[in-house]
């Protein structure tokens, strides 16, 4: 069995601009700064076996993901950027507990951290291309079953 990349990635860009929070979703990390409203990202953190997930003839896998969401520092008013970027972050984590599976392409989302870290977002900055972002950065740990054969 090959990791169907693509279309997992597609899936979780699919949740994210299917939430209705964002002006963009992206595969990648933004060229240039949002000026307004709220962009999100999602590329591949961390790939490895999911210890005591797999069985004795293929290796499952847990595939982390960061989802990232961007706000401009520099919008008015202030206050509610945080806000407006934890709506949609809950809408995020709602949505990855809720569809468990990404409509079927991987075994579970590892909401707990049976395999690993958890499912878990972290708040900060990020200054890059010249603009200042707040910034909050989803870990999204996906468990995909029977991904590599053992051979003996």
């Amino acid at each position: 069995m090959a990791l169907d990349i693509r279309t997992i990635l597609s899936a979780v860009e699919s949740h994210a601009l299917a939430s209705g929070y964002f002006t963009a979703v992206n595969g990648h990390e933004p060229i240039s700064p949002p000026t307004s409203g709220i962009t999100a990202a999602v590329w591949v953190e961390q790939i490895g076996p999911a210890r005591g997930g797999s069985g004795l003839a293929s290796t499952s896998t847990r595939l982390a993901l960061y989802v990232r969401l961007y706000s401009s520092l520099v919008q008015e008013p202030a206050d509610a950027i945080d806000p407006d970027l934890m709506t949609a972050l809950d809408a995020l984590m709602a949505a990855y507990s809720g569809d468990f599976t990404l409509g079927g392409l991987v075994r579970e989302v590892d909401l707990l951290g049976a395999y690993g870290d958890p499912l878990s977002a972290r708040a900060g900055y990020l200054a890059e291309g010249g603009a200042e972002y707040r910034v909050f950065t989803i870990a999204l740990p996906l468990i995909v079953s029977d991904l590599w054969e053992q051979v003996a």
